[in-house]
């Protein structure tokens, strides 16, 4: 095993988004990740399809696209834990694990002797990260938290979409993207504590909710509402402190054009033949441009609309202006610098030839990431998992099949 982690055991109790990317995200850095899933049913994500992996046939299998997406470089072991048996064999898991990640409803893990003040207590060195809808604490702490909940309680939704007078409401991205701020918090967070733990021999216990997440990353919208006491609203793809910085129809479609200082701005103007604009009382600088957007993108509008999308790109790129064709996620993967930095990443999968992820974007340059095992299928090293580090023999594990332990 390599990669900076490859001395970490981590013990993934979590299942769905948040707690599986953070795992995985450990586990492309080289860390041991035993996925514990429910024996027959799984995460929950193993429903969640079409799509379903094609087998070499063509045909479908059982294998979701969304289960495959977090679930890369670990081991799959089924144990059921509302047996006795099943609860003992993952608490000695985790007696032996540096890191336990699990989302549980608050109390959860507790009920299955999981809990991290006792297994602290054995493992002192246990770093232990629980992920939440709400946390550990507060008047919501009981509740069940999923990504599109937490996006509207979040004011994410409230800031996502068409403004409300051109007909437009609230919108959730396109993605599940608190539950994957929380998981990259959650990485943040258990990288931290492991230096400490590497420094101290202590482990900790981490607290994190989706909805803290949600709110910390309203960042700057939140920022400018302590400061105004205003709400920000949803403007579209307009940029509340930025102009012109937005989404632009051209001949053939439309191009993101995202100017973020004044010599871009008067390069704008050159490259669509408004050289004056520059130089106009109005538009000199952002917080004028601001002011007068509808000014601006009036003349702005009208010049782009003769250009073509591709013509009109090139010129604004060979003249140092940001900007940007809206790509089908298609047409991203078949960009030719996305193919460069080697984003798609293709393994071997014991249903197919092979499954294509879109891999890690971590480049590190001495302890690179690495991808040494697809996404396993449920249960796949129940087995292995059992013997390699229970010591348990084929009987033991017989004896556990037979009781429906695993």
């Amino acid at each position: 095993m390599t990669g900076p982690l490859s001395h970490i055991q981590v013990l993934d109790l979590s299942r769905v988004l948040a707690g599986p990317w953070a795992s995985q995200n450990l586990a492309d850095l080289g860390a041991n990740v035993i996925k514990i899933e429910r024996p027959i049913v799984g995460d929950d994500t193993r429903k969640w399809g079409p799509p379903y992996l094609k087998d070499r046939d063509g045909n479908d299998t059982s294998e979701t696209a969304y289960n495959m997406a977090a679930n890369r470089n670990k081991r799959s072991a089924t144990i059921d834990l509302s047996k006795a048996e099943g609860a003992l064999l993952v608490r000695k898991l985790a007696l032996k694990s540096d890191i336990l990640i699990e989302n549980f409803r608050v109390g959860g893990a507790a009920k299955f002797r999981l809990g991290y003040d006792e297994l602290a207590a054995e493992n002192p060195g246990l770093i232990y990260c629980s992920i939440t809808g709400f946390g550990q604490n507060g008047p919501y702490k009981d509740r069940g938290g999923y990504d599109f909940i937490i996006q509207a309680m979040g004011g994410l939704m409230s800031i996502t979409g068409e403004p409300g007078d051109q007909g437009g409401g609230p919108q959730k991205v396109g993605l599940a993207v608190s539950d994957l701020f929380t998981g990259m918090y959650a990485s943040v967070a258990i990288l931290a504590a492991l230096t400490h733990q590497e420094r101290t021999g202590e482990g900790q216990y981490i607290d994190l909710a989706l909805l803290d997440c949600t709110a910390a990353i309203l960042s700057m919208m939140a920022t400018s509402y302590f400061i105004s006491g205003k709400s920000p609203v949803r403007m579209g793809n307009a940029h509340p402190n930025v102009a012109p910085y937005g989404l632009y129809d051209t001949a053939d479609g439309n191009l993101v054009i995202a100017v973020g200082n004044d010599p871009q701005f008067a390069r704008l103007c050159n490259v669509l033949g408004l050289s004056k604009l520059a130089s106009d009382s109005r538009f000199t600088n952002n917080a004028m441009r601001l002011a007068n957007r509808v000014a601006m993108d009036e003349m702005l509008c009208s010049k782009i609309k003769q250009w073509h999308t591709p013509d009109l790109q090139a010129a604004l790129n060979g003249s140092s202006v940001p900007c940007g064709a809206v790509n089908s996620i298609g047409e991203v993967f078949d960009d030719p610098h996305i193919k460069h930095r080697g984003i798609k990443t293709t393994l071997q999968h014991p249903l197919s030839e092979k499954v294509s992820v879109a891999g890690s974007p971590i480049r590190l340059s001495k302890t690179p990431v690495s991808y040494r095992l697809p996404p396993p299928l449920l249960g796949e090293h129940t087995d292995e998992v059992l013997s390699d580090e229970l010591g348990l023999d084929a009987v033991d594990i017989a004896h556990l099949r037979s009781e429906h332990v695993i």
